[in-house]
């Protein structure tokens, strides 16, 4: 019998022939990561180890992005610990404002994160990675303090479940789109534990961003970590990029899987996720009308390049609804000055969007876009719990680029076939 990816990656990590789920193993960690709000707890635990250095000073991120720019004393204090921690130990990966950018999309962009790799993040999203053919998930940060201590940390294999996604899929139709259908189909634990699996002719024509965005939600469904097996698109998004050598690591043919869905997605429709869960995805035309108060297109889901130029294309020659607040965040730095180059940030800026610096912000409630009692907020994050953008009386539905820019411009949900583009 076969292995999947997963199993594939975890043992040769582990240093074994062959995986099964639920082996108890100690894998190898490629890569380790820790932001503004995980990584404080981790160093301190990290100095009641007794250890002087961390095990590799190059195979760890200390990323400052959920209250960047700093928006209090306390957010302050955190980065400040972090930034004596990086120095004091030489960590290779400390970007800070100006030079940082989300996490989750920093660090494909900078090449670290690769196929056939084991990597940890004190941040449950961690599982973006997988889009690479890695295996990535997130840990919490007494787990990244001995990490950083050990370059090692024990897992319990997962089973796979393999989402097959066949059909040819409407212009409007993105990796959000894929990835909350899926949600909603198993729910935000019918993955419980298990590696998910994306393939089939869909994802194999979805360009890198799309895949990133499909993977980043995976634990939205409960899962360990969300993988796409490596191909031609994936060597192009790594070519010259790569900062280290690498293996891709492809499951085999007769391994065995714990579900296998087959969805033809030839006549989906846009997605929304209704307040309060990912898992509450239906059609746009179902939500149609539902007046908003803000609309927020960003976070390390759905603020790359491909993204912002979805949105500048629906939002070209157009004014932003009177009664909307739009911010838009470029995921990164570098993704930031390509919309730039590109013009993007001027559409933005004439419809009257406010174009924020690389930040978690809003996503997490944190700032930049935090909702009053009532209000309503249409974004493209990945999470949309009670309070989850601010007052716990607010609400927030969960779409991609395509929708959220449309909806910007009408005032309420709707399809972004109902706004007319602009040559």
């Amino acid at each position: 019998m076969g292995q999947t990816m997963a199993e594939k990656i975890l043992a040769r990590a582990a240093g074994k022939e062959h995986l099964s789920p639920g082996d108890l193993i100690s894998a190898r960690i490629d890569m380790a990561l820790g932001n503004d709000i995980t990584a404080p707890v981790a160093i301190r635990e990290f100095r009641k180890i007794g250890i002087d250095k961390v095990f590799d000073r190059e195979r760890i991120a200390l990323i400052p992005d959920h209250f960047t720019p700093n928006k209090d004393i306390q957010s302050a204090e955190q980065v400040g610990e972090m930034r004596r921690f990086a120095h004091e130990q030489g960590i290779v990966h400390f970007y800070e404002i100006g030079r940082m950018g989300i996490e989750h999309a920093l660090l494909p962009e900078l090449g670290l994160a690769l196929p056939g790799e084991v990597i940890i993040g004190a941040d449950s999203h961690t599982c973006t990675y997988g889009a690479l053919g890695a295996f990535a998930t997130g840990v919490g940060s007494t787990d990244l303090a001995a990490v950083m201590a050990t370059g090692e940390l024990w897992f319990k294999v997962p089973p796979t479940i393999r989402l097959i996604f066949e059909g040819r899929p409407s212009p409007w139709i993105g990796g959000k789109d894929l990835i909350l259908f899926a949600i909603g189909r198993l729910g935000v634990d019918g993955a419980r534990y298990a590696a998910l699996e994306f393939s089939g002719p869909v994802i194999d024509g979805l360009p890198m961003d799309g895949r990133l965005t499909i993977s980043n939600m995976a634990i939205e469904a409960g899962a360990k970590a969300g993988l796409i097996a490596p191909d031609k698109i994936t060597e192009k998004y790594l070519q010259g990029r790569a900062r280290r050598p690498y293996e891709v690591v492809l499951g085999d043919a007769d391994a065995a899987v714990l579900e296998e869905h087959v969805w033809d997605v030839s006549n989906l429709e846009p997605q929304v996720a209704l307040p309060s869960s990912p898992a509450n995805a239906r059609p746009v035309s179902e939500v149609a009308g539902t007046r908003l108060d803000q609309v927020v297109i960003g976070s390390c889901t759905n603020g790359r390049i491909d993204d912002l130029r979805m949105a500048a294309r629906l939002l070209k020659g157009k004014k932003v609804h009177p009664h909307v607040r739009l911010i838009i965040i470029p995921a990164t730095q570098a993704i930031y000055l390509q919309a730039l180059k590109e013009g993007l940030l001027e559409t933005f800026a004439n419809a009257e969007a406010a174009v924020s610096t690389p930040t978690c912000g809003p996503c997490l409630g944190g700032h930049m876009g935090i909702l009053a009692s009532g209000e309503v907020a249409l974004a493209t994050t990945n999470r949309n719990f009670v309070g989850r953008m601010g007052h716990t009386e607010s609400r927030v539905y969960l779409a991609g680029p395509a929708v959220a820019a449309a909806s910007a411009v009408a005032g309420h949900i709707c399809s972004p076939q109902e706004i007319k583009e602009v040559d």
